[in-house]
């Protein structure tokens, strides 16, 4: 599970600006509400030429799966996408106009959510330049012939207007635009995927996760694999040929199995070689160098099973793992003393194994908006017998810090109650905000347990959010513990202070910023913030654990009883891992419709409001580097790293040169 960039992007933290970092630019554009980030590869010149090779062509595997995950959020992208290359590359007209920059800041949305909605709210979003006008465009570059279908696509606010539904009242498979379904119901898909799972099988299969389902000329259901020789399999080929490069120059045997186990999966489709390489993939803890390739998170799947294509290359920050390390070795005690019911709780933890990492390459679903810190694998009996990888991925992090330092205001400021409460957060935040990353990634998805005939799909539609939940509650509880202190991971008894109230000032008002006045709040992140600190608000109500504040005319949240304040996270901890161990749906259905999904319309404008007059980009997303071949007579000899600052020329080199769908 991947825990995306939250309270990173939203607030400006203490300055932890390193050496020679004074003249490099981090933010190299913005438009709508959306800024883009340079990352540096911090500790490249320390790999050998051989490890440079090996993330190079992890890399390029990586950005051939661009065009697979495109597809993947609706069917019409690729189309859209090549008509707005073709403009961009080809056309001859006036570019100074103002109709033709409206057009390129929809075009450079589309790229960034790779495709016609939005990233994170999910909603369908239309350019500002009239249709006629876009018309003229294609028809100046030759692509008259495809306008009858593009304006519909591209301007229809009725045609797909969500990516994905969450609509209870509608079938939400059909509602939904991703390209995951076809023809095919919601109650049709969920019989399908009952009639084929074995509930006694202990090594349940991720029935679903790298498919594609349809109904055949007789009207049955069916599955179209993405592999290749299937459904995605010129891209896929590509991949393969790629990783098969890789596999060469491994760091040793074991990345070399692991990478042909992933070849043989993507050839045959078969999960339980997918399984087989994540078991082998989470035996690898000494190399450097490290990747995730593949159909992975489901969330963008309403009925959250089928995977998004994704890929990480990353270099591991060996010195910086060390605090991962702790956590790591002490992950049973974490287990033993989290306050959930004992039957939910694993009587032996096995394989937690955590690291801080670089990243060298972002792809996929996480290109170009990205995580923070990921945790793999997801399979519940994977985590159960063998464990689980967790990362943080430090110069992400870092790249959005840097880039709020360049910014002249920031939320805390306008948000915060008091001086103390600014003061509190520029002096801890950075690190909290860091562990409680790690706590969330390393140990919070690989804890707890389900009960003996437990459907991990149990949970349906509402199951990311509550994972999110779970994870971060985890995370929450146990910032707080003075055993955090103890083990010198934590600076002191106070610090957990800041992480609190930022996440209530988060949870309660600040996210907000992201979602249009009058529409619920639905992406599964930002739902599990809202559940946690509304809960929280409701269930302290009386002892004003948090308190609601008015001054001049303006709303904030403060947090009264920080000791309280821990122990109701726990409470909702300990209801959340009841809910996931016995799968009990409705339950579940209940508190995210509850808690998570509507917003006070009231709040809602004060909080957009606000956030206007600080003239800040509520969303961040990255360009990668480039990694070039150094070669000197007919040879590489070194492999160099080049920080572009043209988000639009990666967008359309990358559209000419990794495209085979």
């Amino acid at each position: 599970m991947a825990l995306i960039a939250g309270s990173a992007v939203l607030a400006l933290v203490s300055c932890r600006q390193g050496a020679g970092e004074s003249d490099f630019k981090y933010q190299i554009d913005e438009f709508a509400d959306l800024r883009i980030i340079r990352y540096r590869i911090d500790g490249w010149e320390d790999l050998s030429l051989k490890q440079k090779e090996y993330v190079y062509h992890l890399s390029e595997a990586a950005k051939w799966g661009r065009d697979i995950y495109w597809d993947q959020n609706g069917q019409y992208n690729l189309r859209v996408r090549r008509v707005l290359e073709n403009i961009l590359e080809n056309y001859d007209g006036d570019r100074d106009c103002e109709e033709f920059k409206d057009f390129t800041v929809y075009a450079k949305r589309v790229f960034f959510s790779n495709g016609i909605h939005h990233h994170y709210a999910e909603d369908k979003f239309f350019p500002s330049c009239s249709e006629e006008y876009f018309m003229s465009l294609m028809q100046a570059v030759g692509d008259g012939d495809k306008c009858g279908e593009m304006m519909h696509v591209i301007y229809d606010r009725g045609f797909l207007p969500s990516r994905k539904s969450t609509d209870p009242d509608t079938d939400i498979v059909a509602a939904s635009a991703v390209n995951f379904y076809e023809g095919v119901t919601r109650d049709e898909v969920e019989a399908y995927y009952a009639s084929i799972a074995d509930p006694d099988d202990p090594e349940p299969i991720s029935y679903g996760l790298n498919t594609k389902v349809v109904k055949d000329a007789d009207g049955r259901i069916v599955e179209l694999p993405w592999k290749s020789g299937g459904l995605y399999g010129p891209a896929i080929d590509h991949i393969i040929d790629e990783l098969e490069k890789a596999a060469t120059v491994a760091e040793n045997d074991l990345q070399e199995q692991y990478i042909a186990t992933l070849v043989d999966y993507y050839r045959t489709g078969d999960l339980r070689l997918w399984d087989k390489y994540n078991i082998e993939w989470l035996n690898d803890t000494l190399g450097t160098v490290d990747f995730v390739n593949g159909f992975v998170e489901d969330y963008n799947d309403p009925l959250a099973r089928k995977g998004a294509w994704e890929a990480l290359v990353n270099i591991t920050d060996h010195e910086a793992s060390r605090r991962s390390d702790i956590l790591s070795a002490n992950a049973q005690w974490f287990e033993d003393n989290s306050p959930v019911d004992p039957r939910f709780k694993k009587a032996q933890v096995k394989g937690i194994s955590a690291k801080v990492i670089n990243a060298a390459c972002l792809a996929g679903d996480c290109y170009p908006s990205t995580p923070i810190g990921i945790n793999l694998p997801n399979a519940d009996w994977i985590r159960r017998d063998h464990g689980s990888k967790s990362v943080t991925i430090a110069n992400i992090t870092h790249a959005y810090d840097y880039a709020a330092q360049e910014c002249p205001k920031s939320t805390l400021t306008e948000f915060a109650w008091s001086k103390k409460e600014i003061e509190l957060a520029k002096k801890y935040l950075t690190i909290t905000d860091e562990i409680h990353t790690d706590l969330h990634e390393c140990l919070g998805h690989g804890s707890g347990q389900l009960l003996p005939g437990t459907s991990p799909n149990a949970l349906g539609e509402y199951s990311s959010t509550l994972e999110e939940a779970r994870a971060d509650l985890f995370g929450l509880y146990y910032c707080a513990d003075p055993k955090m202190v103890e083990l010198g991971i934590m600076p002191d008894a106070e610090a957990y202070k800041a992480e609190y109230s930022n996440y209530i000032r988060n949870g309660l008002m600040v996210q907000f910023s992201r979602v249009e006045l009058g529409r619920p709040n639905t992406e599964a992140h930002m739902q599990n913030r809202k559940l946690i600190a509304e809960w929280c608000y409701e269930k302290g109500l009386k002892d004003k654990v948090i308190e609601k504040k008015v001054r001049k005319g303006k709303t904030y949240f403060v947090v009264n009883d920080y000791k309280a304040l821990r122990g109701l996270f726990g409470d909702l901890l300990a209801e959340i891992q009841r809910i996931k161990s016995e799968g009990d749906y409705e339950a579940g259905k209940a508190l995210v419709e509850k808690y998570a999904v509507h917003i006070d319309p009231v709040l809602h404008k004060e909080v957009l409001e606000r956030y206007a007059a600080l003239n800040l980009k509520p969303y961040g997303g990255f360009v990668n580097p480039d990694i070039i071949p150094v070669v000197e007579n007919g040879r590489v000899t070194d492999y160099k790293v080049e920080y572009t600052d043209d988000y639009l020329g990666q967008m359309l080199k990358y559209g000419r040169e990794y495209s085979a769908l």
